[in-house]
């Protein structure tokens, strides 16, 4: 029995660090759990536990598991670096996306001055180029570690881009016509857009609903196991109290 208080006393001791590290009440956790601001005062106290799957969701929303919980020696830098790494990332990708596109613009600078100084030649026309030459790099960068909806945008400008690079460069051609080449292009990246954002098939929802339910029969036998625990204790100590009566 003293076991199991001290192991309140630790959950207890935790939940309230955590809460406070989340700058929130007991009564806003007590809103977000559906539970009275009393429930979470003896839980935070150590006088009675949520169920299993209680802990579990207050486990998830912490972003910490159950054994952080249940150590004595929770520290908030982990779970702190657990949820600023996600944030972290996607600066640093932009960042480094956005290198290589200015590498790009660079390369175009420096390409317009030499050919000025050198041979006296002003090619405006190299900014352009560097239009498509940019969409190129952010498709790559984007196929690494970027997000699929934005890839038919960035194969829409690389192509009209494009187009428009060749007629100004040909312009004394008169090859407007090009331009009919973007149509049935633009149609091909609008239908292979619709093709990889479809939505998930049902299979997957239906497998995620099958492990939610795997998941609260796991918790139903736990909580059934710790009642039962529970039961036999309670029943042990009613025993020797009887007996000690007896005896008396």
């Amino acid at each position: 029995m003293e076991e199991n208080k001290d192991v309140n006393k630790i959950i207890g001791r935790n939940l309230s660090v955590l809460r406070k590290s989340k700058k929130m009440t007991q009564m806003e956790m007590a809103e977000k759990f559906n539970y009275s601001d009393k429930s979470i005062s003896k839980w935070e106290s150590g006088e009675s536990l949520p169920s299993v799957e209680i802990l579990y969701n207050i486990a998830k929303f912490y972003n910490v598991t159950l054994d952080d919980l249940v150590n004595e020696n929770l520290s908030l830098t982990d779970t702190h670096e657990q949820t600023s790494k996600p944030k972290r990332i996607f600066p640093a990708r932009l960042i480094i996306t956005l290198l290589a596109v200015s590498a790009v613009w660079l390369l175009a600078t420096v390409l317009f001055v030499c050919f000025k100084i050198t041979m006296d030649i002003n090619i405006p026309i190299i900014f352009l180029w560097a239009v498509p030459a940019s969409c190129i790099v952010l498709i790559i960068f984007n196929s690494i570690w970027g997000r699929q909806y934005l890839l038919p945008i960035i194969l829409s400008v690389l192509v009209w881009s494009t187009l428009v690079c060749f007629h100004i460069q040909l312009i004394q051609y008169q090859v407007w016509i090009i331009y009919i080449l973007g149509v049935p292009l633009q149609v091909a990246i609008i239908l292979w857009g619709a093709l990889i954002n479809k939505p998930r098939p049902k299979k997957e929802k239906v497998k995620k609903e099958k492990s939610k339910k795997d998941k609260k029969k796991n918790t139903d036998t736990v909580d059934n196991e710790l009642n039962s625990d529970n039961l036999t204790q309670a029943e042990g100590t009613e025993n020797k109290e009887n007996s000690s009566t007896n005896f008396d």
